[in-house]
């Protein structure tokens, strides 16, 4: 007996087998009455009560009804946020027999904080995955309310484009999309448990009402569900999100499965009715007349009708109101007997407005942004103001703030806190250490942020079905994308507060760029059959195109008294030597495609994003030469593996923290290693020494036995040489 279950304990036959209950309410639906022996039905709500699932053929004898077979699925996804969503389509697309399991069909691909895409680092990673067939790039495009490019004045490696999104489109879109996904199932539920084989693989996933889905693996992306509890100055309920249940009991089973987890917390502000706000005292911050688009896929580049944001500021009496109120926050006030350091584990680069308060207290004002949220709902967001104060001292609160004087709160701002799983515990495929088939994604990891988590999930749908497929998975390294560079920092730091993506966690940020990422990663998405026919042909014509461009701007000469040279000269402030390409031209600082163009030297046919990226190319080629040759000096260390059975223990020229911090991760290679807290380059010079030393001793023992091997055969060959030699003799002696 397994869990309840009264039958065969492998995997592949409880699969087939059919289920009946005894709950009483079961037998009166189907218009029976219930068996005389049937125990009495739990009134408790839990799914640990007394109800018993029993195989049919036990059933039989007894109530007579009869459950359908549930089917057994390639991949289960745990939750439908943007990292579930993701996961969801990678596997199906690759032909898996999938379903997401989410608590609500209603809030798929919600925006519970801030609806808006992209931004400093995560609009690369957004790019990135919409390279390799994700979806988060071509619903921000489709439900943009206004784009704006940040970083505008800078290089093009650290330019972020920025969506404000329609939150309520955003999630019916997803909602259809999935919907329309061949291979792919959507159901509603509440997972709580795992069911695990007897070599440690995933077999199932279990909900709170006594379902087992069968899988061959599964994808947990829970977000802040798991025992989330919110507050409200001392105010708190279990919740994942505001209006939303909490999920429970997943927890429990992790742990039981030797999980380690610790807690979280988040915020978000309140929201302010649109109508009773006073905009002619604001500052306008309309969108980019010039729109850009995440998707490489023009087919969804359709512009829409913009709408502005605007900006206020906190006033003195804001900060005097919340300093005067600080003991009624949780931070502050020190009454709340959170577990752990939960209270303290927040964003660091999105801190409640009292903690700017304190933290910054020589600053007289602080800036604020009213965000909409939807075409058709009224609410605003008030970014930059979250805050863990009570909902009385809220509305006073916005109405300090200059054109909220009469504001009408229609939510307020609450705090959340929730289970997450350190990812030092998965490897660099997000699967999990302990058991094959269970992937780990999304804010369960300890992320922060829309793009953070579909990045993840893609990764780890996309090798949940390759496990199911029983193929090979597939890890990003540092150079490859920004996604693997936060793969990387996941699962190597021993992380203990909300991760977010920043340009500066990238030491290959030039390599990295946003124009690049479907050169970068469109290849590996098709080979991984995450790119369909139709997307391959427009990147195989694209690419065309460009090297059709590039051979023409290298071959192109025009002398020095030509207009486009003339043009140039003005512009780079430079004299044009007497005969130079288009290429040499093109490279200059402050020269950009349009002086081609405008002196009839541009090509036709090349859209805005192509021009651009010839432009970058040519213009940052020494740079990027330079950066590559850096890239393959420091992988020819980094890139040594180490054995994945190495004893750190007794390795005794490691410090004892290094010795500890590298047994629990257990990197796979030098690199990976010199990245670990608590690991010093000392160390990481010990672990390269002892590698050496390894090496040379097994080829040492290698020669040896080679050595030994062949001295035996020598003395074998000898020995049957002189056993041929007496057998001749002896028949020799014994002739007439």
């Amino acid at each position: 007996m397994r869990d309840g279950r009264i039958g065969s304990s492998t995997p592949n036959d409880w699969r087939r087998e059919e289920w009946t209950t005894t709950h009483m309410c079961a037998a009166s639906h189907d218009g029976g009455a219930p068996s005389s022996d049937a125990p009495t039905p739990s009134t408790s709500g839990s799914n640990t009560g007394p109800d018993v699932l029993v195989s049919s053929s036990s059933a039989r004898s007894g109530s007579g009804s009869e459950w359908h077979v549930e089917d057994d699925y390639d991949v289960i996804v745990v939750g439908a946020g943007h990292a579930g969503c993701e996961a969801a389509l990678a596997s199906a697309r690759q032909g898996c027999k999938t379903m997401l399991l989410t608590l609500s069909l209603d809030k798929i691909a919600w925006q519970p904080c801030n609806p808006a895409v992209g931004g400093p680092a995560k609009s690369q990673l957004v790019h990135e995955v919409d390279a390799m067939g994700g979806e988060i790039g071509k619903m921000a495009d489709r439900c943009y309310l206004q784009k704006r490019v940040l970083n505008a004045s800078k290089g093009p490696a650290v330019w972020a484009l920025r969506a404000q999104t329609d939150k309520v489109a955003y999630s019916q879109t997803m909602r259809h999309v999935l919907e329309a996904e061949p291979n792919l199932e959507i159901r509603e539920g509440m997972a709580v448990s795992l069911e695990i084989g007897k070599n440690d693989e995933v077999t199932g996933v279990r909900t709170f009402f006594g379902i087992t889905f069968a899988c061959r693996a599964a994808v947990l992306t829970t977000g802040t569900f798991m025992n989330g509890t919110i507050w409200v100055g001392r105010q708190s309920m279990p919740a994942g999100r505001a209006g939303e249940a909490a999920s429970t009991g997943l927890t429990e089973a992790l742990q039981g499965m030797g999980y380690e987890l610790d807690r979280l917390k988040t915020g978000t502000p309140a929201r302010v009715d649109r109508r009773s706000i006073n905009f002619s005292a604001l500052e306008e911050q309309p969108g980019d007349p010039d729109e850009r688009w995440f998707s490489y896929d023009e087919r969804v580049h359709v512009p829409l009708e913009q709408v502005s944001c605007h900006l206020t500021h906190t006033t003195a009496e804001t900060h005097r109101l919340i300093r005067d109120n600080l003991k009624e926050t949780p931070i502050y006030g020190g009454w709340v007997d959170f577990q752990g350091p939960a209270l303290l584990s927040g964003p660091r680069y999105c801190p409640s407005i009292e903690d700017k308060i304190v933290r910054f207290a020589d600053k007289q004002s602080h800036q604020i942004f009213l965000e909409p949220e939807s075409r058709s709902t009224p609410e605003i967001y008030v970014q930059g103001f979250s805050t863990g104060l009570p909902e009385r001292l809220q509305l006073a609160l916005l109405r300090t703030l200059p054109g909220l004087e009469q504001a009408k709160m229609l939510r307020p701002a609450y705090a959340v806190e929730y289970d997450y799983l350190p990812a030092h515990q998965c490897h660099n495929t997000l699967e999990t250490k302990r058991h094959s088939g269970l992937f780990f994604s999304g804010q369960l990891n300890g992320t922060t942020g829309y793009e953070e988590a579909a990045a993840q999930g893609l990764l780890a749908g996309m090798n949940a079905g390759r496990r199911a497929q029983g193929l090979e998975l597939v890890a990003l390294t540092r150079d490859s994308s920004y996604l693997g560079t936060l793969v990387d920092d996941l699962v190597t730091k021993d992380l203990r507060e909300p991760y977010r993506m920043l340009t500066s966690r990238s030491e290959y940020r030039l390599l990295l760029r946003s124009d690049n990422a479907d050169q970068r990663l469109t290849p590996l998405g098709r080979e991984l059959g995450l790119v369909n026919d139709e997307r391959w042909g427009m990147f195989q014509a694209k690419n065309a195109r460009l090297e059709v461009e590039r051979t023409r701007l290298r071959a192109t000469r025009v002398l020095d008294d030509h207009p486009v040279a003339l043009e140039t000269a003005t512009v780079s402030g430079q004299a044009v030597q007497r005969s130079s390409t288009l290429e040499d031209l093109l490279r200059r600082p402050h020269l950009h495609y349009d002086v081609l163009e405008r002196n009839g030297m541009g090509a036709e046919g090349l859209s805005r994003w192509e021009k651009e990226a010839v432009e970058i190319d040519i213009k940052y080629a020494g740079f990027i030469a330079r950066q590559t040759r850096q890239l393959g000096q420091v992988q020819a260390k980094a890139g040594r593996k180490i054995p994945d059975d190495l004893d750190y223990a007794a390795v005794a020229t490691l410090s004892l923290e290094a010795r500890e911090k590298l047994a629990k991760v257990r990197p796979r290679d030098i690199g990976q290693a010199s990245r670990m807290g608590g690991v010093s380059p000392a160390d990481v010079s010990a672990l390269l020494v002892h590698l050496e030393v390894a090496r040379r001793r097994a080829e040492a023992a290698e020669k040896a036995e080679v050595g030994a091997s062949h001295a035996e055969v020598v003395v074998t060959a000898k020995a049957a040489a002189a056993a041929r030699s007496l057998e001749k003799a002896a028949v020799g002696g014994a002739a007439p």
